[in-house]
């Protein structure tokens, strides 16, 4: 018998017992091993069957063995120790509040709100699909060590992305568990008389769409989602957020106007019950967000008696740029969400929402202007860059490619100078280093100082691995190798019982994989661009490296499909039948349903961790990252962080065959076989090496040199640090410079440059050689100086609002200026009658060989953090440069 209505009764703990509630409350006890070993005490089969869930634990403990625990006293000193270091933790001084390390803490923000689409904090709160939202909750979890008083912002998905499982022919089968928020470790937001706080938003027609705001605590960073399951809304509305990435092209829109517009009518109604700080900086984490800015536009846009500022819409615009932060994870235009432009304009038009903002400037915002876009689609990219005065891509490759791909909103300039900076991500190592790893590091420099080390970081080096034994590695790899093996049998066993088999069939479960055998991990989303199969290219040969008869190899995979991607699905198919042949089952396993409790134990259990993307796709590919902290070393393209931090002393880089001539077909055919000869020429060899104690001592010293030199690099404590010091500091100190009066002098210096830009031009380009004379010469000697002299006509400009620059450096072959360094020119005389102006300046030839230079003008403004900023150069006609001159010796 079915029940008509669900609801969640939950326990009423003894008095003693009370703190209970506020540890499992407060989700540090995810990445917090002491926590959760006094959960595990409170019912260890019972911890077992919640898969470390310890809100589900407290509702299923017994009255009984409640009444116990609330008289043993060992467990309450433990309780009461437990609860005084969370307080300790939440209240106390961090690098934040100290400055350690970083500038004056005066200029910190005082307050961040960080929106992303999702959020991987903890496997108990299902709400992330892959590595976007795993790296959200790693930033989360990193600012709260470090006191980065920071306030999360996302949606509250019903049945969160999917789980996965395998039907008997290796299809990929998705199901969608409903999640009751009243059986997570959330609390829904409430007024101060007891009702809930909610947002809404206006949609066409009249109608609205409300939802309420559920606060998960993350340590001492809250985490605000958005839920639109509540009475009031239709069907339709309160779908709204019922799946990640789920819908069509309108559901996806309300989706994204709920999390950027409510989310931030949700940050105000945070702010203004709890008495959080506003933010001054918001970082919009992928453009799924980016709606966001145009709500803070619609603030400022309110009369004063109303809280906003009765700035128009050009003004506004500057003011939130100034405080905004867009970090950009795709590599490719494919990854961005884009809309119908007529389906945005008919959610933004006067009876819609954002009523008071025009609709036609919104729709300006994510145009696609620019040589091969198209001018039909929104752009949530392209809008997140233009509310943006700060961007950043996720690794220095990603980086590079993220310049390169929007190039096109800067005409007229490099892709070096689009304002694109990268911090490379980072990953939160109390989250994802085993117990067993950090305690050795903890034997080595105290609890206090590993804690330290993983959490905040801030050394270069971890020389203290320096001094552990080569034989406690090694056990404690083989250990990790170990657990994995168990894990996996499992796993395996319970996927195949879903699949149809029956117990009698799965005797050969108990021979999969050896605990002595070097052991390959590959788990990621499944893409093609990730190339699931690639191991599978020359099946003999992968087959002859997996039964190797003195050096075999095992290898783990794991990896969901999207829904709606059959190419993906019949990748994981492909990889899934291979790995059911009976030759070669015991050493090769594909593992469905991989999510954040699975890859803890993977990572660890790993000897080589394996990625092999078509480069440069992989914005940073974090994964590899986790596993390093564990001591498992890297086999992988040269590919985002791998790209930038990769050394022979701790991995193994494949190569790749990424040129132009060549076709897909042939670049992976060349690049498996890569694959193969490094794991049979390298890989494998080094591993089984034995040296004179029995141990393989060149491996070990990798190990080594992976944990002390690759350890504080991909920390997210080092990560967040660069947040607030390189973008989330800058951010602040603008946005308190562009207060109403000085973002209307601004917008309307910009208004009227663009009115004007079409009459500046540069007319004339001459250079002296100042030790050879008049004329500019074919060659010049290193150390010589010319004095430029350039003609420009600024039109109705004035001096003051361009500046004129020599750009300079070596050329090659097409004469593009490489390494350029610009040389400012002072106006020496003008207007002449003709409305031009003289600039002059020296400019230093200070490196020999081709050697070139041009000439720009550039708008200039005190508020204007970068040449690019406006998108707006004049360059030299080639007759204008004509007596310019190429210097060559």
């Amino acid at each position: 018998m079915k029940a008509i209505r669900r609801f969640t009764v939950r326990p009423v703990l003894p008095e003693p017992l009370q703190p209970l509630s506020g540890l499992a409350r407060n989700l540090r006890w995810s990445w917090h091993t002491e926590t959760q070993e006094l959960f595990r005490s409170v019912d260890p089969e019972g911890w077992q069957a919640v898969a470390g869930d310890p809100v589900r634990l407290l509702g299923n403990v017994s009255a009984a063995r409640m009444a116990d625990l609330a008289k043993d006293r060992r467990f309450l000193r433990r309780l009461a120790a437990a609860a005084d270091d969370l307080d300790d933790y939440l209240h106390g001084r961090r690098w934040y509040q100290s400055g350690d390390g970083g500038p004056d803490t005066t200029e910190f923000p005082a307050a961040v709100a960080y929106f992303s689409p999702e959020f991987g904090v903890t496997a108990a709160l299902p709400q992330y699909s892959g590595g976007l939202g795993i790296l959200a909750g790693d930033h989360l979890k990193a600012a709260s060590d470090l006191g980065v008083p920071l306030i999360g912002v996302g949606l509250l998905y019903r049945h969160g992305y999917f789980r996965q499982s395998l039907s008997r022919d290796g299809w990929q089968q998705e199901h969608y568990p409903v999640l009751d928020p009243n059986e997570l470790p959330l609390d829904l937001l409430r007024e101060a008389d007891g009702t809930p706080a909610g947002v809404s938003l206006a949609l066409p027609g009249g109608r609205l769409l409300h939802a309420h705001i559920w606060v998960a605590q993350v340590g001492r960073v809250p985490l605000l989602m958005l839920d639109s399951d509540v009475e009031g809304n239709g069907p339709g509305a309160r779908d709204v957020t019922d799946r990640l990435y789920g819908g069509g092209s309108e559901h996806r829109l309300l989706q994204e106007m709920l999390l950027g517009i409510g989310g931030v009518r949700a940050v105000r109604a945070y702010c203004g019950i709890t008495g959080h700080a506003a933010p001054e900086v918001f970082h919009t984490n992928e453009g799924h967000a980016g709606f966001l800015g145009l709500e803070r536009i619609r603030e400022l846009g309110e009369s004063p008696d109303k809280g906003g500022s009765g700035l128009g819409f050009d003004a506004a615009l500057e003011a939130v740029r100034a405080g905004t932060v867009f970090t950009t994870h795709t590599p490719v235009p494919a990854g961005i969400d884009r809309f119908d432009r007529d389906l945005v304009a008919r959610h933004f038009a006067d009876d819609a929402e954002l009523s008071g903002v025009p609709v036609d400037r919104v729709l300006q915002l994510g145009t696609e202007s620019y040589p091969g876009g198209e001018p039909g689609l929104f752009n949530m990219a392209v809008m997140g860059l233009r509310l943006a005065q700060l961007a950043n891509g996720v690794s220095r490759l990603h980086g590079a490619v993220s310049r390169e791909m929007f190039s096109g909103l800067w005409p007229g300039f490099d892709a070096v100078e689009v304002p694109i900076t990268s911090i490379t991500n980072g990953v939160h190592a109390p989250t994802w280093v085993a117990p067993e790893v950090f305690r050795l590091g903890a034997r080595q420099i105290g609890p206090g100082r590993a804690e330290d080390a993983l959490s905040v970081g801030g050394s270069s080096r971890w020389d203290a691995v320096a001094n552990i034994p080569d034989a406690e590695i090694w056990e404690l790899r083989r250990s990790l190798r170990e657990q994995l093996v168990l894990e996996v049998r499992e796993r395996l066993r319970a996927s195949w019982r879903q699949r149809g088999a029956g117990a009698a069939e799965l005797g050969w479960i108990d021979g999969v994989l050896d605990p002595d055998v070097l052991t390959i991990g590959f788990a990621r989303r499944v893409p093609s661009y990730k190339r699931l199969t690639l191991m599978l290219r020359d099946r003999r040969r992968l087959t002859e490296l997996l039964l190797h008869p003195t050096q075999p190899i095992q290898i783990v995979v794991a990896g969901k499909a999207h829904p709606a991607d059959d190419g993906g699905k019949r990748l994981v198919r492909e990889l899934v039948r291979f790995a059911d042949d009976p030759k070669v089952r015991h050493r090769l396993v594909f593992l469905p349903d991989y999510g954040m409790a699975m890859a803890k134990k993977l990572y660890p259990g790993c000897d080589v961790w394996l990625n092999n993307p078509l480069r440069p796709l992989e914005a940073c590919g974090t994964s590899g990252m986790k596993a390093a902290l564990n001591g498992s070393l890297n086999l992988s393209v040269l590919d985002g962080w791998w790209d930038e931090w990769y050394e022979p002393d701790f991995g193994w880089a494949i190569p790749t065959a990424d040129g132009a001539a060549t076709d897909e077909d042939r670049r992976d055919e060349l690049e498996a076989a890569a694959l193969y000869s490094l794991i049979e020429d390298r890989v494998a060899p080094r591993f089984y090496d034995r040296g004179a104690g029995g141990l393989p001592d060149r491996w070990i010293e990798m190990v080594r040199r992976t944990l002390t030199t690759l350890g504080p690099k991909v920390l997210a404590g080092r990560m967040v640090r660069e947040y607030v010091e390189r973008l989330y500091t800058p951010a602040a100190k603008a946005h308190r410079a562009l207060d109403a009066s000085a973002a209307g002098e601004l917008a309307d210096f910009k208004a009227r440059v663009r009115a004007g830009w079409p009459q500046v031009a540069v007319d004339h380009v001459e250079a002296v050689d100042q030790d050879a004379g008049a004329g500019a010469a074919a060659t010049a000697g290193l150390g010589s100086t010319l004095t430029l002299r350039v003609q420009a006509r600024l039109g109705d400009l004035r001096p003051d609002d361009v500046e004129v620059q020599a750009v300079a450096g070596r050329v090659d072959a097409d004469d593009a200026i490489r390494d350029a360094q610009t040389f400012p020119l002072k106006p020496s005389s003008g207007p002449d009658l003709e409305g031009r102006w003289v600039y002059e300046g020296p400019m230093a030839l200070d490196r020999t060989g081709p050697f070139g230079y041009t000439v720009r003008v550039l708008p200039a403004h005190r508020l204007i953090p970068a040449g690019a900023d406006m998108g707006l150069v004049a360059l030299p006609s080639e007759a204008a440069g004509q007596e310019a001159g190429m210097l060559m010796r």
